[in-house]
């Protein structure tokens, strides 16, 4: 995966305006979890979304704060792992944990 980095609230506002022309994902990975792991490898390999969406990684542990902004911007539950599809500003997918499954993130863009 060629991963952006997400780290700030600055970053975040860009990502919310470039929703508006691309799908948005961002993977909120914790390094500290086997879980997160799993699922950031499955996100590693998979080509698909690269082709239709930019895709972000926010590292919990580091950025906890944007982390907390993501919940509250698009009003989800933090957790880790995560993955949110933002589209237009707005939240139109998220799932957590063992349910993250790239194919299925992918038909939401």
């Amino acid at each position: 995966m060629d991963w952006k980095y997400l780290e700030s609230e600055e970053g975040l506002d860009a990502l919310s305006k470039q929703s508006a022309d691309k799908p948005q994902v961002i993977f909120k990975h914790s390094t500290r979890c086997i879980t997160s792991s799993m699922a950031k490898n499955r996100m590693d390999n998979s080509k698909q979304l690269l082709d239709n969406a930019d895709v972000y990684l926010l590292n919990v542990i580091e950025h906890r704060s944007v982390s907390d902004l993501v919940a509250r911007r698009f009003g989800v539950v933090h957790e880790s792992p995560q993955v949110l599809v933002i589209k237009n500003g707005k939240a139109v997918y998220n799932e957590s944990h063992v349910g993250i499954q790239p194919s299925v993130v992918a038909s939401e863009l």
